[in-house]
């Protein structure tokens, strides 16, 4: 029969097969188990029960990869590796173990349906459906000598997604069968269904019977170590993670620099290395010195003059020589693996480069230059140097204006006290090194090598692996020095260009070949039906025709995971061919951000530039490479760095494909950069929709829109520096004469707003000169007219002369790739990325500037990344996509609404995944979401879903599973909810009322402006009224957020120095402060801090107005804004709250509302509705609260509930336990809106 053996290599994951293990983990991991297959034949020839065959594999498992994981029996289960230390946690391989002369019931290669393997089903149904963990790996049948690996994934797709499968289990586990023996579910349930798929199940099958480990050639042994590992059985983590900064080399290449990591304000960022006394040895330190020494700062005008303008430009120069050097260590790797180690190609050194000078010269006269036009002085010493094409090296503009690399003094500096670097010893090093030297030694500390040919590490030092992903987190670290940047983990961004650049397929698709196109998978089977070359070719187009682009491209992270996406849908799409047009023979997947391409045998692809074969598929993926990148990839930023930093990465995607020609020479990398640009994507001077018919009509344009194409396209294909810096010129001069035509226009609308201003009033002059009056519509007209002309100039000026335009960003014309014919903007088919976060009321006047450029999404006490998303719908084409991880906060803060609306109004929210307080950033305290919208009408077809632990490295599985349908319409909060969870709110909503609707009042604590002088502790009380005992009718306790519990508080002998400012409508006075001497000698001596508060009362010493402040004296619910769960109480004794951290209520029916938002149901509600801190706890904000449904009761009811309540007061002021209380609350209040018992154990339990 069929079956779907796979070899080990074929199930490991791409990324794991370039792992090295090192000559010793290979041979101790070989000797345990050798020593579990002797123990399993002493088991075996003694004929021994299948108990005694668990004890060996579990010694080989807990001795080799599981030391840290549980290993033992579940119930029936024979053995299971759980997750973690305990059996607390869920189980994550299930085995399934029988004695090796059980033939009868062990599976074999060629027939799978055995007892052995419909127990296993049996064992994983009960623990997927009955224990609902979804967090099983693999599942493993063995005797000890035969060893059958499962991936659960299949098992999830082919049983557990079966729901015949699932309904006849449930009826039998529930005894609605005729009996409840196993050996029904086996023979009658399990049987049939494992036959229906037995074929296409895929399998790992190894065999120890007839052959000793120590026999195994090395390459076996890899794979065989690599199946049994975590990492490969339980999906955890290994060194070359793309998501895992390395912290060794990231904290030791800051040294180096001259910068260090620092927390601030809860979050870390980068700043100048404090020394303790002058060190001119980092390379920033260095460079700072050159700068102020030789006054080059007078030149760089595009940076404001300001203390940190040395530090700015230091670290711009700083980080443009790092970008070269990293990239030619990646090069150098390269070129060593091309060329079999050889040492002529390892030129990062001391003894090849000696100095800043002679790096120069690598940079300007060897790597810039083609090898036959090198000056004969650097002929032969650069001669195993290739020639790049590439402008990172070409001298910067901020180079040309300052200087370059060769102005740096040769310093040395002290070694980093966590140092990678070992000594002759063996030892760690320490003291000093020349600077570049020491550069030099770190990198060569680590491996950036790209070689999969090697199998084992028989190096006696390991070293770290440092790839293209772990480098691109680092470069977004640096570059984020200012705000703490938010690295998007690769998981993350292969998930949204997955999702999205499949859609975005189908879309070109069906409105370009044909609208039968729906899925993917119909793409798939579409391009498999055509095995022409010509077919090929125009499938080829068509996904090449896709724009996208990030507004917010940082280090180009999003752009890179597109690229590597756009690779695997050709290859799946089976369109991937040679320069010949002929299919390439291999298959191409992601894994760990990066690309991996494996031959028929799941052997993973190595260029060897002496093989004809291979040459082709390295060939042909750096040129599918350069056409994507060309043709497809666009970002912009307004961080300079950021532009380099992400042109650098795309450089180095080509760079792991670069061949070596005909000639013998790498071939040249394209211009890219021209498709990454610098500036501010939320600002332009000219709307989309200006037309530039008459512009490239005009006198001063001598160009087509299709010479403007074609300039752009010759740019990114030309190798040669004079054509370039040409058609750097004619793009430059029809960028400008566009802006001139187009700011003619704008002259032109203020000229003709007004002349017919001018022209009606001397009308309306001569009507008057001649006696006649004028009517009032006459009059409105001139007004109106008049207003028009002065609006027309007034944003004329501000174009002209506000700063925020400096760095505008012309999405108008910047990109020809997205003009028609007729140059009008037609708009990108995707959007993607991770925009700032940013709070706009934080930015100053630069929020006061945006809120005039008309963003229907702007709230002042919103965040920018709003304004993020609306300018992406903008740019986007109809029908076009757009994919953001931004906070979550807009999904139901108060400032999210405009946003919300906007969403529901002009999109069709496709996807959203909500990660509620799950941490997607390792360095920020974001809670955050995936949005994917498409510009098109709603279909009120959302599918959601929210992720409440760290799901990321199974995310679309887990998508897949639990997404549901929802319907978001309004500019409502946005809440994902399963069925179960939709009828409670359905029930909420029908019976109750919304919190807003009660006669209640809901306001903040005092403000005082200025907590330091009137916030004081017991003593400071105790001394004023001491002094004046008048003092003590102004001073009243107050509660802070964290004082406050369920129903009660701590006291915590904190006071408010009350000198309120009085409320006019009520005749209540302000307080004299002369009348309480005491206060006011104390608070005198805080005056020049009272004097400058914006909020203060009639006089520095009272307080602001407080229309509530009466509130204080009544019975009232008070509640700390921030909290893991539900804390609110009664307050009887007219304490006040502190504004930063607490509310109170007022008005009707407290004891029984107290009651109510201390219930579990409020807990769930409130979950779904309220907001979250990012650290595990909740935001309980007025206007969350105003939006619970709290139902109207019966007066015997409410008194029912407020007797509970004052129990439950009684009982803790005598210091018992409330819990009976708590319960009886929560029961009345189910019965109330008659919730079924799976709704309420889904409260309970949530």
């Amino acid at each position: 029969m069929k079956i779907n053996k796979l070899e080990p290599q074929k199930a490991l994951n791409p990324a794991y097969k370039k792992f090295k293990p090192s000559r010793a983990d290979i041979d101790g991991f070989s000797a345990k188990l050798q020593d579990c297959i002797n123990a399993i034949n002493l088991v075996d020839s003694r004929n021994e029960s299948e108990e005694h065959l668990k004890s060996p594999i579990s010694k080989f498992l807990s001795s080799t990869f599981y030391s840290e994981n549980e290993i033992n029996t579940k119930e029936r289960i024979d053995l299971a590796i759980y997750l973690g230390k305990d059996a607390t946690s869920d189980v994550g391989v299930l085995i399934e173990a029988k004695k090796p002369s059980n033939r009868t019931e062990f599976p074999t290669e060629k027939q799978l349906n055995k007892k052995a393997f419909q127990e296993m089903l049996l064992y994983y149904l009960r623990e997927r459906v009955d224990y609902k963990n979804n967090n099983i790996k693999h599942l493993i049948i063995t005797n000890g000598f035969e060893w059958f690996f499962f991936n659960a994934s299949d098992f999830y797709n082919l049983f557990y997604k079966n729901s015949e499968l699932i309904k006849e289990y449930k009826a039998f586990r529930d005894g609605l069968k005729d009996t409840i023996k196993n050996e029904l579910f086996y023979n009658e349930i399990a049987k049939k269904y494992i036959e229906k798929v037995e074929d296409t199940l895929p399998f790992v099958y190894l065999d120890f019977r007839n052959k000793e480990v120590s026999k195994f050639k090395d390459k076996e042994l890899v794979n065989i170590y690599k199946l049994f590992s975590d990492v490969h059985l339980l999906g955890k983590s290994f060194g070359n993670d793309s998501n895992q900064l390395n912290k060794a080399f990231y904290n030791e290449l800051l040294h180096i620099i001259g910068l260090e990591e620092v927390k601030e304000s809860g979050k870390k960022i980068i700043q100048r290395k404090k020394n303790k006394e002058a060190d001119y040895g980092p390379l920033l330190e260095n460079a700072i010195f050159t700068l102020e020494d030789k006054d080059y700062l007078i030149k760089v005008k595009n940076i404001p003059n300001s203390e940190e303008k040395s530090f700015t430009v230091g670290l711009e120069l700083c980080l443009t020589w790092v970008n070269r050097i990293l990239f030619l260590k990646l090069l150098e790797s390269q070129l060593r693996s091309y060329n079999n180690d050889s040492p002529e190609y390892k030129f990062l050194n001391s003894e090849f480069i000696p100095g800043f000078d002679a790096l120069n010269e690598m940079f300007f006269s060897a790597l810039a230059k083609p090898i036959k036009e090198r000056h004969q002085r650097y002929a032969e010493k650069f001669k195993y140097i290739p020639y790049l094409n590439s402008s990172l090296f070409e001298k910067s503009e901020l180079e040309d204006l300052t200087f370059d690399i060769t102005a740096l003094m040769d310093e040395e500096m002290e070694v980093f006290s966590s140092t990678v670097l070992k000594n002759s010893n063996g030892k760690k090093q320490t003291g000093k090194l020349n600077t570049l030297e020491y550069l030099f030694k770190f990198l060569d500390a680590y491996d950036f090598s790209a070689d999969a040919s090697v199998e084992i590490n028989d190096k006696q030092q390991n070293k770290t692996l440092i790839n293209a992903s772990v480098l691109g987190l680092i470069f977004e670290k640096i570059n984020g020095y200012k705000d703490g940047s938010f690295y998007t983990p690769g998981t993350i961004t292969m998930f949204m260009c997955k999702e999205t650049l499949r859609k975005s397929v189908v879309q070109k698709f069906k409105e370009e070949i044909t609208e039968t196109i729906e899925t993917f998978e119909d793409v798939i089977d579409y391009c498999n039906t055509f095995f022409k070359k010509e077919d090929r070719k125009k499938f080829n187009e068509v996904v090449n025709s896709i724009r996208i682009c990030d507004p917010a491209v940082g280090s180009g992270h999003f752009l890179v995971s597109a690229l590597n996406e756009m690779i695997v849908i050709k290859s799946e799409l089976g369109i991937l061919g040679d320069e010949d047009g002929k299919k390439l023979p291999c298959t191409i997947e992601i894994d760990n951000d990066e690309i991996y391409i494996s031959d028929a045998d799941g052997e993973l692809f190595s260029y060897n530039r002496k093989d004809p074969q291979s040459l082709k598929i390295q060939k042909a993926i750096f040129h599918e490479k350069e056409t994507l990148i060309e043709n497809c990839l666009f970002g912009v930023d307004i961080n300079p760095n950021s532009v380099n930093i992400c042109r650098l990465r795309l450089w180095i995607e080509l760079l792991k494909n670069a061949y070596y020609t005909d000639e013998g020479e790498l071939q040249t990398l394209p211009n890219i950069d021209i498709n990454i640009k610098c500036g501010n994507s939320l600002i332009s001077k000219f709307k989309l929709n200006d037309s530039l018919k008459s512009a490239f009509k005009s006198k001063e344009i001598t160009f087509s829109v299709e010479d403007y194409k074609q300039a752009v396209k010759d740019y990114k294909t030309t190798n040669s520096k004079t054509k370039k810096r040409e058609i750097e010129d004619i793009i430059s001069t029809i960028k400008n004469n566009l802006k001139s035509s187009l700011d003619n226009k704008e002259k032109e609308k203020v000229s003709k707003a007004l002349g017919e201003y001018q022209n009606e009033e001397q009308r309306q002059n001569n009507l008057i000169a001649f006696g006649e009056t004028i009517k009032k519509a006459e009059k409105d007209k001139l007004k109106k007219l008049k207003i028009k002309a002065e609006q027309a100039k007034k944003q004329k000026e501000e174009i002209l002369n506000n700063a925020i335009y400096r760095h505008a960003f012309e999405w108008r014309f910047e990109f020809p790739e997205v003009l028609d014919d007729d140059g009008n903007f037609t708009g990108f088919d995707v959007i993607i990325g991770n925009p700032p976060y940013i709070q706009l009321q934080k930015m100053g006047t630069a929020s006061d500037a945006l809120q005039t450029l008309g963003y229907e999404t702007f709230a002042r006490t919103g965040d920018i990344y709003s304004l993020f998303y609306e300018l992406g719908y903008n740019v986007l084409k109809e029908k076009g996509l757009l994919t953001f991880i931004t906070s979550n906060k807009w999904m139901r803060a108060a400032y999210g609404e405009s946003l919300r609306k906007f969403f529901a109004d002009k999109t069709n929210p496709e996807i959203l995944i909500d990660f509620g307080g799950t941490q997607i950033f390792d360095t920020a305290t974001v809670d955050t979401n995936i949005l994917m919208f498409s510009r098109d009408k709603n279909r009120q077809q959302t599918l959601a879903c929210t992720i409440k632990e760290k799901m990321l490295n199974n995310l679309s599985d887990y998508f897949r599973q639990f997404a549901v349908k929802s319907n978001f319409i309004s500019s409502g909060s946005w809440i994902i909810l399963n069925d179960v969870e939709q009828n409670i709110k359905t029930k909420i909503e029908t019976i109750g009322t919304p919190l807003k609707d009660w006669n209640i009042k809901i306001n903040y604590g005092i403000k005082t402006g200025y907590n330091e002088a009137f916030i004081i502790d017991g003593i400071k009380r105790k001394e004023l009224i001491e002094e004046d005992p008048k003092s003590a009718e102004i001073i009243r306790p107050i509660l802070r957020g964290r004082d406050i519990k369920r129903y009660g508080y701590d006291f915590a002998d904190i006071w408010i120095i009350n000198t309120h400012n009085g409320i006019k409508e009520k005749n209540i006075k302000r307080v004299e402060i002369d009348d309480y001497p005491a206060v006011k000698k104390y608070l005198n001596q805080f005056y020049l801090q009272l004097e400058k508060r914006t909020d203060k009362g009639d006089t520095p010493y009272n307080l602001r107005n407080c229309a509530y402040i009466t509130d204080f004296s009544n019975q009232k619910i008070v509640w700390g804004e921030i909290s893991d769960r539900t804390k609110f109480s009664i307050e009887l004794d007219g304490k006040y709250m502190n504004e930063a951290t607490t509310f109170l209520m007022v008005g009707d029916n407290l004891l029984y509302l107290v009651s109510y938002l201390n219930s579990k149901l409020s807990e769930y509600f409130f979950s779904k509705i309220g907001t979250t801190t990012g650290v595990g706890t909740v935001r309980w904000k007025k206007f969350t609260i105003e939006q619970l449904y709290v139902p109207k009761v019966s007066i015997a009811l409410l008194e029912q509930f407020e007797k509970i309540t004052l129990e439950i007061i009684e009982y803790i002021k005598n210091d018992k336990n409330y819990s009976v209380l708590s319960d009886q609350i929560d029961k009345l209040i189910y019965k109330i809106f008659n919730f079924s018992e799976e709704e309420i154990e889904f409260i309970e339990i949530q």
